[in-house]
């Protein structure tokens, strides 16, 4: 198996149809068709939804605070590195540097792809990895066969969505904001956005 490092993006969060109150969080081979799909926690999900969507939420986010204090102590997290798959679970590392050494810190994947939204930060696999774990899939369909968002990375129930007006849209993205429900309220702006 190659150890050749080959670097992903985030294409797609979403709700994760095989398990309950779990997200899914697809990242995408850059210049390539394979798909690493990672199934994450709610809260994990809402840290990279807000971080993607440029979202500022009322009070920081455990994720927003760490990297206020990696900045503060002079770490920099240079890049991720999703390392090892074990019995279906992923193993990354947070690379960083100070400005006397390269430091690397085990971080559960999920926390880790939401640093890395944070920081602006490259996110790493092994061809190995996405040999094993990978998935080819058709360029318009997310791992569930479910069409892309296509102006967000962040999808929810369209068509409910698109049932309100937009008075109602409205009044339902300040109540998600108050509940800190920023996945939604990712969706429910895309569909304000798209009525303009």
């Amino acid at each position: 198996m190659s150890s050749r490092k080959l670097e992903l993006e985030i294409v797609a969060l979403s709700h994760s149809v095989t398990q309950s109150h779990s997200y899914a969080v697809v990242l995408g081979e850059v210049n390539g068709v394979r798909k690493l799909p990672i199934v994450i926690g709610g809260f994990e999900a809402q840290a990279i939804a807000v971080a993607l969507e440029n979202m500022q939420p009322t009070r920081p986010l455990t994720h927003d605070l760490l990297k206020n204090m990696m900045v503060a102590f002079s770490l920099q997290l240079s890049e991720v590195l999703i390392h090892r798959i074990h019995e279906g679970i992923f193993y990354a590392k947070l690379i960083c540097q100070s400005p006397t050494e390269t430091i690397e810190i085990d971080s559960r994947t999920s926390d880790a792809l939401a640093l890395a939204v944070r920081f602006d930060a490259p996110i790493f696999t092994f061809e190995s990895i996405l040999d094993t774990a990978g998935l080819q899939m058709d360029d318009n369909l997310t791992d569930e066969g479910n069409p892309k968002p296509t102006k967000s990375k962040v999808s929810s129930n369209k068509n409910e969505l698109a049932s309100m007006n937009v008075q109602d849209l409205q009044k339902l993205l300040e109540e998600v904001l108050d509940k800190e429900d920023y996945i939604r309220a990712a969706a429910i702006r895309d569909e304000l956005n798209s009525r303009k």
